[in-house]
């Protein structure tokens, strides 16, 4: 099945047309910078300029930095505070003039990890971890998702742990790759002392320098690379739809 697939997030927007069965982007992917102030009237302004540059009717998925339920937005972390409690799939579908499916956007990004990425044929807690503006979380048990998990709000040294080891810190901080990778392992270290995982997937745009921060990684658990990199989100929020729809 064919869907627009939409990673919403903190700095950029990207889309493309997925083939939901195999995972495979069937078009080029387009990518606009998220507006600043990013409100609700904004985001989904940029979301209607997407529709239009694919020139798309039909189901859309998207995945949104928020936990989501029943399609209303309850958290705002790298958005404008007004998204808490606002509907955001009747917004986007008001915006589109099409059936809009949203879903937190490490879900989604997790989602596809594990029907086609690193995540195949792994049992047990597999907990994945987005590294980008924030740190997003997806968690699950036997294939089976724990949804809108939020460790990326766990406290770490005094302080919010995306506010410690997410990617725009190591570049606000210009933290070598050696420094944030320690500071990332003991963020790791503390999922694993509370959740036991079997296994953790690092995904974003950490997941495509995984060799350079892999020795300061200290866990019981296997530590993997994402192999979806930046179009996990795209092909999840796509996999979503699907199933919503």
């Amino acid at each position: 099945m064919h869907l627009l697939g939409v990673d919403i997030g903190g700095t950029g927007i990207k889309a493309a047309i997925v083939d939901s069965t195999t995972g495979e982007l069937i078009s080029e992917r387009h990518r606009i910078a998220t507006p600043q102030p990013a409100t609700p009237e904004a985001v989904a302004h940029s979301l209607k300029q997407m529709v239009e540059h694919f020139a798309w009717q039909g189901p859309i998925g998207c995945g949104f930095p928020a936990t989501v339920h029943h399609g209303v937005a309850q958290t705002a972390s790298n958005i404008d505070k007004s998204w808490i409690g606002t509907n955001v799939e009747a917004l986007f579908a008001e915006y589109t003039d099409c059936p809009c499916y949203v879903v937190n956007d490490a879900d989604a990004a997790g989602m596809a990890e594990m029907a086609f990425g690193a995540g195949q044929q792994h049992q047990g807690v597999v907990v994945i971890i987005t590294v980008g503006t924030g740190l997003g979380s997806a968690v699950f048990v036997n294939g089976e998702l724990l949804p809108n998990t939020e460790f990326g709000h766990i406290i770490l040294e005094g302080r919010v742990a995306e506010h410690y080891a997410s990617a725009r810190v190591r570049e606000a901080e210009e933290l070598s790759w050696k420094k944030w990778g320690k500071r990332f392992n003991l963020y790791l270290q503390r999922l694993e002392f509370l959740m036991s995982p079997d296994c953790f997937i690092i995904g974003g745009g950490a997941s495509k320098k995984f060799e350079k921060y892999q020795t300061q990684l200290n866990l019981k658990a296997e530590a993997l690379p994402a192999q979806g990199l930046n179009q996990a989100g795209i092909v999840g929020a796509a996999m979503y739809a699907q199933h919503q729809s």
